[in-house]
């Protein structure tokens, strides 16, 4: 990353009373400014996941600014999932490599577990199509594109124990995915992200998700081994990456008659 020094239009304000340029919606506090920084020096590959980013100190010499303002960055930047804090070793890039990021877009979780927080059971995946295709109207609406734009489909299925509960279509924009093939996902044993994440640049940061209850189709119904009509839940998720780009479109419907969508709200 080229060093930057920041422009320090107004103080951090303090807690208990804001700067009247707070009320300017051009307004962004210093910390904020260099969340900005670092975060787009994560976008532009400066420091790789699961590479170690510089020390605060560091940063705070390339920015120009305090170490403690760099830190506030940082911690929202870690609470945020994009960096990962090791105690005496210093503060890495996330990667879906992680164990603790592994699972972190799984929600399904059976009804009865020992342990509520424990991670959730590692899912079987069948892969039934990968190909290239063109966009749909919706499809492109919530990728950002073109409808009629290339993008790549895989259609897959998620089973537990043998039994499918999770039947999904992803849609990938095309020239990220090009070189994406049914080969490749059936030999890579990793979580799908991680694959994204380490040989086609991209990371998912953060996903919004919407559910709605529909009924299974005659084909859903014998993917997912349930009787035609019966009620699943559908999860449309659009995942992206760095500076909010949309990077992935997901449906998916979950078959939940033994298991739960869990989240958590803090």
């Amino acid at each position: 990353m080229h060093d930057m020094m920041v422009s320090r239009t107004a103080p951090d304000p303090a807690p208990e009373a804001q700067s009247p340029a707070s009320s300017n919606p051009s307004f962004s506090p210093l910390y904020r400014q260099i969340k900005g920084l670092i975060t787009r020096g994560l976008q532009h590959g400066d420091w790789k996941p699961g590479e170690l980013i510089p020390s605060e100190s560091d940063l705070a010499r390339r920015f120009g600014v305090s170490q403690g303002t760099v830190r506030k960055a940082v911690d929202e930047l870690a609470a945020e999932g994009l960096l990962l804090r090791r105690q005496g070793r210093g503060t890495f890039v996330s990667t879906h490599h992680e164990e603790r990021v592994k699972f972190r877009f799984l929600r399904l979780v059976p009804d009865v577990a020992e342990d509520a927080r424990a991670l959730p059971q590692p899912m079987e995946r069948q892969f039934l199509e990968c190909k290239r295709t063109r966009a749909s109207q919706d499809v492109a609406r919530m990728l950002g594109i073109r409808s009629g734009e290339s993008v790549t489909q895989i259609r897959r299925l998620l089973l537990l124990a043998g039994n499918p509960v999770v039947y999904e279509d992803i849609y990938l924009p095309g020239p990220a995915f090009r070189a994406l093939t049914a080969e490749r996902l059936e030999s890579y044993r990793g979580p799908l992200y991680a694959l994204f994440e380490s040989e086609f640049s991209t990371r998912m940061v953060r996903a919004e998700e919407k559910l709605r209850a529909v009924n299974a189709t005659e084909q859903e119904a014998r993917l997912l081994r349930v009787k035609e009509g019966e009620a699943l839940l559908l999860v449309e998720r659009l995942s992206f990456s760095y500076g909010e780009l949309p990077a992935e479109y997901r449906r998916g419907l979950y078959d939940t008659r033994h298991h739960h969508y869990r989240n958590e709200l803090n």
